[in-house]
């Protein structure tokens, strides 16, 4: 949203101009729209008549029978249908991440980074690609070594689409009894399909091992062939299907083909890791750091290891009451990583 038009929508709000508000929410929807956010510009819409009808039957109603209704009615989370549960344990299969929660902030090397801006661009105009016979892209592998952004991936492109991230539990879904983890399956995939939303399946190995191990039981690759054929069926309704894991190389070869895009996500290089932990210190002083042999020591870390050495270095400063981050306290934490 530009910043005039949201501070006159702020002077609205604060003014309790319901006229003003009516027409700038008219204007923040048709902008959203014009960038092609249609799913958050119907979104909204939503919510704004869904408001409209409830003041107008508000006003109709008597002050104790509102008082009443307001103790008696629940929180409205304008969510998602019912979550999809385990026939056998009434369990939720998925988790719906708050998008307050979700973190989107990555630091990626410039081809990698522009991959994902090609999935959010597509997702964006998936309606012109639609009119031209084009899909956008629906299925998404992210792999590479534990800690370099997999997750992160997943929670940037649902804030970037604006689609609510629902988070498969492997736990509740993995059953010992003959057949309950394909059924689990299914009933996950169908219930996706009809909601617009971000299906993120982490560890995704859990259910996509190769079936040539022969270590492996047949219920496990009876459970492999029902996600490949569920891959192959599945259209969701304007969402994504986002899969991660860390161990690739166990993945069943014919997974790789049912896939839209493959994303490699690689540990950081040097001008990255720098960056991850200047933003990261970005909230706190920083003394002389000699950058370049910090670096040099951080050979090999990951980008969650990145983080870590940059808080750990900020708590040591403020636990010291410097509230200044030194050489000393980077080396720290550093070798800290490097031990554990």
């Amino acid at each position: 949203m530009k910043a005039e038009l949201l501070k006159r929508f702020f002077r609205a709000i604060a003014s309790s101009d319901q006229e003003a508000i009516d027409k700038l929410t008219h204007l923040v929807i048709e902008e959203e729209r014009s960038k092609g956010h249609t799913l958050l510009a119907d979104q909204l819409e939503n919510i704004t008549k869904k408001s409209q009808k409830e003041k107008s039957t508000d006003r109709s109603k008597p002050a104790s029978s509102l008082r009443d209704a307001t103790r008696t009615l629940p929180e409205n989370l304008d969510a998602l249908t019912e979550l999809p549960t385990s026939k056998r344990f009434n369990l939720p299969l998925v988790t719906i991440i708050p998008r307050e929660k979700l973190r989107h902030h990555m630091v990626l090397p410039e081809n990698i980074e522009k991959r994902f801006r090609r999935i959010e661009r597509e997702y964006a105009a998936r309606d012109r690609l639609a009119h031209h016979g084009l899909h956008y892209r629906q299925k998404i592998l992210l792999y590479g070594p534990p800690g370099c952004g997999k997750t992160l991936g997943a929670e940037r492109l649902a804030w970037n689409t604006g689609l609510p991230l629902l988070k498969v539990r492997f736990d509740a879904m993995v059953s010992s009894f003959l057949g309950e983890t394909a059924s689990n399956l299914r009933i996950v995939f169908e219930d996706a399909a009809k909601n617009p939303c971000l299906l993120f399946l982490d560890e995704c190995d859990s259910i996509a091992k190769s079936r040539e191990d022969y270590q492996e039981v047949g219920e496990i690759k009876r459970v492999v062939n029902t996600f490949l054929q569920i891959l192959d069926e599945y259209q969701p309704s304007s969402g994504l299907l986002v899969a991660a894991t860390n161990l690739n190389k166990s993945l069943d070869t014919a997974l790789w083909r049912r896939f839209d895009d493959l994303i490699a996500v690689p540990k950081p290089g040097k001008q990255e890791l720098e960056f991850i932990l200047k933003e990261t210190l970005s909230a706190i002083e920083i003394g002389s750091i000699n950058w370049s042999r910090i670096i040099e020591q951080m050979e090999g870390f990951s980008a969650a290891q990145a983080v870590r050495v940059a808080q750990d270095a900020a708590k040591r400063a403020i636990l010291e009451r410097e509230e200044l981050v030194i050489q000393e306290h980077l080396e720290e934490a550093i070798a800290e990583i490097q031990v554990s």
